[in-house]
């Protein structure tokens, strides 16, 4: 293990910190894959997680004398934390559904959406200020930006909601 006596103070506080936001970046991103059912990588990731906690762990209790260390531990908890939420959001990694609702311009968005190569599924309804059309779309997480693109060329003002999915059976997905 590393050598306490040779490491100054304030540097071990900031080897804990890293530790600690590494840690908790790869704990963010195995939760995240545990729940999309991603065995391997949750455990490759539960693996080194896992071992950075017991070596940054270790650190804070072998060196109690120095309070900044626990700071040190706790910012990289908090830290590690959305870090890793900002590295799951960047991968594209599983699938999405987009519900668009557009007060006027809906049957045009879903077919710009289609014309994309989308599957867009509108079904009418009624909001506050009268009818709207609602469209549903299942993509892929890398194709929310290029379904919003889309949208918004035709309709800038239309509301975009994303829920995560799992998809149960593969109906039209964009190959």
């Amino acid at each position: 293990m590393l050598d306490w006596l040779a490491i100054p103070p304030y540097v071990l506080t900031v080897v804990i910190f890293l530790l600690r936001v590494c840690d908790m970046s790869l704990d963010t991103l195995r939760v995240l894959f545990v729940l999309r059912g991603r065995r391997p990588l949750a455990w490759i990731l539960g693996f080194f997680q896992s071992a950075l906690w017991v070596v940054a762990i270790t650190s804070v209790i072998s060196n109690l004398d120095n309070w900044l260390n626990v700071i040190g531990y706790a910012a990289g908890f908090a830290t590690g934390n959305v870090v890793g939420m900002l590295i799951y959001e960047r991968l594209p990694v599983g699938h999405a559904h987009l519900r668009i609702i557009s007060s006027r311009l809906g049957n045009a968005v879903a077919e710009a959406i289609r014309t994309a190569g989308y599957a867009a599924t509108e079904l009418s309804g009624r909001g506050k200020d009268g009818t709207v059309m609602l469209i549903n779309s299942s993509v892929r997480r890398r194709e929310i930006a290029g379904v919003r693109r889309e949208v918004f060329k035709i309709d800038p003002e239309a509301f975009i909601t994303v829920e995560e999915v799992l998809p149960l059976h593969r109906g039209f997905w964009r190959a």
